[in-house]
């Protein structure tokens, strides 16, 4: 039987949506996910144990699994899942993303630093150490000063999404950016997936424009565009919360064009020559497209289901994974429908006590599906901190318009109790 390996946290929550692709291709879907290695299969899937920050380990035992059960292709869900995926493919001798492609897209300062030497247009930028101090002769300040003409965009260099992104349009605001940016690497959770760039911020200048996503796929280092996704709120800071994606694209056809090029030449750029990728890009007034960043992986989390393709309807996991089988998916193309994702961003810190609304959300026209994927009495977050959503709103209709009005629609009647947490001081008292 074909064979597939899928790389992921356990927590992924795509895995259901290709184990389904896979049962329906009739392929084998293999496993190797961050689970504990002391217990007998917990999650009952096969997984191969690794982890993903002791690559050598991980991928000496994925070598040792398809010893005994070949493996024919493979794909990464995550960002961290995506370097072991690299370095495993190159142990296996399997067609995709090269190494130093997966390392570089995850790490921002190698990805502008290698966009640059490409050519293609980039932000000025510089990277300060998290401990970094100019001296004065009033002693150390607490912060370097601003490395970059105002207003700039400080960024962790290891984090993916919106997360730890904040733009400052004076001294005053990067260096309060720089503190919260330091505070936020320095949690523990995030120094324990210890990737070496806890201890980093990128600053770049801000480029004036509007955002578009792209999903599609590398082969051989030729790019199938699967869609490009207008981002219709208004990314402007200070913080940059995503909020809706919407398909298909208001762009003109040159402009989208000129989107395709770039993102392909960036994807070379960085090595990302087999395999999925999705991308963020920022094109200004005069349509100069800057590539933000390009990622060896499919859109994350539950934003998949946004896409769906003729003939059949498959979803995006199935066309991935005949891709990862050497299966040529040129027939494969988006569905007639528009179509939008909202993710649905946190209103306040606090805790999650009650959602209402969802039966009346589900019940506009328009509106697929509403999943609230927070948990009851989870501690929530809002950006720059945060690193989940509330859940995901999914809508389609005739046009783009008539998609992202549903999703705002079902967004506006859904109502979320959001509790104060309990304060506990050291010694344990509230």
């Amino acid at each position: 039987m074909t064979r597939v390996l899928l790389l992921s946290t356990t927590t992924g929550y795509q895995l259901r949506a290709f184990n389904d692709a896979a049962i329906a291709l009739g392929v084998e879907l293999s496993f190797a996910t961050d689970r504990c290695d002391h217990l007998d299969d917990p999650w009952q899937d096969a997984a191969i144990p690794i982890r993903f920050h002791e690559r050598d380990a991980a991928v000496a035992a994925i070598v040792e699994a398809a010893a005994e059960r070949p493996i024919n292709g493979l794909i990464a869900v995550g960002d961290r899942p995506m370097v072991v995926a690299a370095r495993a493919a190159e142990a296996l001798g399997l067609t995709w993303h090269s190494v130093a492609g997966a390392a570089a897209s995850t790490d921002k300062r190698r990805s502008r630093t290698a966009l640059a030497r490409a050519g293609l247009p980039s932000p000025h930028f510089a990277v300060l150490p998290v401990t970094a101090a100019v001296g004065s002769r009033r002693g150390a300040r607490e912060v370097p000063s601003a490395p970059v003409d105002f207003p700039c965009v400080l960024k962790p260099v290891g984090l993916s999404g919106s997360r730890g992104v904040i733009r400052a349009n004076s001294e005053g605001e990067f260096a309060e950016a720089f503190r919260r940016i330091r505070a936020l690497l320095a949690r523990p959770q995030v120094r324990a997936a210890r990737d070496g760039l806890e201890g980093q911020i990128v600053v770049e200048e801000y480029i004036v424009g509007r955002e578009y996503a792209m999903e599609g796929v590398m082969t051989h280092g030729a790019l199938t565009t699967f869609t490009i996704f207008d981002k219709p709120d208004p990314l402007v800071g200070p913080y940059f919360e995503e909020t809706i994606y919407v398909t298909p694209t208001h762009l003109a056809s040159a402009k989208y064009d000129s989107i395709v090029a770039h993102v392909e030449r960036a994807a070379r750029a960085l090595g990302l020559v087999h395999g999925p990728i999705h991308a963020e890009c920022r094109m200004t007034l005069d349509g100069l497209v800057y590539v933000l960043e390009v990622a060896g992986r499919p859109i994350g989390g539950l934003c998949s289901r946004v896409l769906r393709f003729q003939p059949g309807l498959a979803s995006l996991e199935e066309v991935l994974l005949r891709h990862a089988v050497g299966e040529p998916i040129e027939r494969f193309t988006r569905e007639a429908y528009a179509a939008a994702v909202m993710m649905i961003p946190i209103p306040k810190r606090g805790l999650l006590k009650q959602v209402t609304g969802e039966d009346i959300a589900r019940g506009i026209p328009g509106v697929d599906d509403v999943r609230i994927t927070a948990k009851m009495d989870q501690l929530l977050e809002t950006l720059p901190d945060a690193g989940s959503y509330l859940g995901f709103i999914f809508a389609r209709g005739a046009t783009a318009d008539h998609a992202e009005r549903a999703a705002r629609a079902a967004h506006s009647v859904l109502e979320f109790q959001i509790d104060d947490e309990i304060a506990v001081n050291a010694a344990g008292q509230v």
